[in-house]
Order: C-alpha cells, then sequence, then structure tokens
C-alpha cells in the first residue's frame, strides 16, 4: 500500500503544527502573513504544508544570533 503525504492542511492542522490557536492561524492568514486559500461554499481555508514550513523557517531565523 503506498501512503500519500498530505500537502494541504485545514486551520486546525495548521495551528498544531504552528504550535498556535487556531484563531492565531487565521489571524496571520489575514495578514498576509500565512499564505492560504479557500475551497467549498463555506469558504473554509486551506493551507499547503510548503508555506507553514516557510514561515517557521522565517521565525527560526529571525530568532537565530548575528
Amino acid at each position: 500500500m503506498v501512503l500519500m503525504e498530505k500537502t494541504v492542511l485545514t486551520v486546525s492542522e495548521a495551528a498544531a503544527m504552528l504550535n498556535a490557536h487556531p484563531n492565531s492561524v487565521r489571524r496571520w492568514a489575514d495578514m498576509g502573513l500565512l499564505s492560504s486559500f479557500r475551497i467549498g461554499l463555506r469558504g473554509d481555508r486551506r493551507f499547503r504544508v510548503e508555506d507553514i514550513a516557510f514561515l517557521v523557517d522565517s521565525w527560526n531565523r529571525s530568532k537565530m544570533p548575528d
């Protein structure tokens, strides 16, 4: 059996990866800090794993001493 790696995350899944509250993830998306797209009639947000990784990487780079 071939397991496919998940490449798109819900708000809750993104929040878990970022160790943040789902409302924070929504706010970061609204502010443009985190890229997202909407699906379905309700307009549910989805986040790409690559975008989450990029955000985490940028946070880590900003915390590194000079």
